[in-house]
């Protein structure tokens, strides 16, 4: 049976270069990991036009809602995101690495798109070793050696890119889900209050 790297796929910038830098010695399928939540448009949509146009095969990964739920209250009590996004990015990378096949392929790998200098989701060497012992896979981060300038210049050779300000431009990340059921439980204000600005980015294609 063909084997895989399961790629974590938020249709951003840095997941869009992981999967793309593995694609050679890898056979990669995006995987997007959504806890089904309303928005509109829909998380998986965003994905799937951004995995399309890049060319990957797509699996849809559903999530454990009550993890949404549980860090919807974290970040409300802290007032910030940084452990709510940790969690949900921790819980989405246990289950991946817990499906025998995605998309017809037997996952022997599992990766996501996190950078030598991200905060937050991050993965230290104690968690990926307890993910591949459990799991029986290899974790495995192609941007650990990338700053967000390297990305950047590789992104832009690469990719055509939207941003936008992170309340207004859709994207497939975790982010999208949880600001929507913040907004249901505690009301937009409590939403502005806890994500602080910032720019998001969705690919919407290569570059020729």
């Amino acid at each position: 049976m063909t084997t895989a790297v399961a790629a974590l796929f938020s249709a951003g910038k840095d997941s869009a270069l992981a999967a793309h830098l593995l694609n050679p010695v890898y056979d990669v399928v995006v995987c997007h990991c959504t806890f089904d939540v309303a928005t509109d448009p829909p998380p998986t949509a965003v994905a799937a036009r951004a995995a399309d146009a890049l060319g990957f095969p797509l699996e849809t990964v559903e999530l454990d809602p009550v993890v949404a739920d549980e860090a919807v209250e974290r970040m409300v009590a802290d007032g910030y995101p940084r452990a709510g996004i940790q969690r949900v990015h921790e819980h989405a990378l246990e289950t991946v690495a817990g499906r025998e096949r995605v998309a017809g392929r037997r996952v022997t790998a599992v990766s996501d798109g996190t950078r030598r200098d991200d905060r937050v989701p991050s993965v230290d060497r104690s968690l990926a070793q307890s993910l591949e012992d459990r799991h029986g896979v290899d974790y495995v981060r192609p941007l650990a050696g990338y700053g967000r300038g390297a990305v950047d210049g590789l992104v832009d050779r690469l990719f055509a890119v939207e941003t936008g300000p992170s309340e207004e431009l859709a994207t497939a990340d975790y982010e999208t889900e949880l600001r929507a059921l913040m907004a249901a439980e505690h009301g937009p204000a409590v939403v502005s209050d806890v994500f602080p600005a910032h720019t998001q980015s969705r690919v919407v294609g290569r570059r020729e």
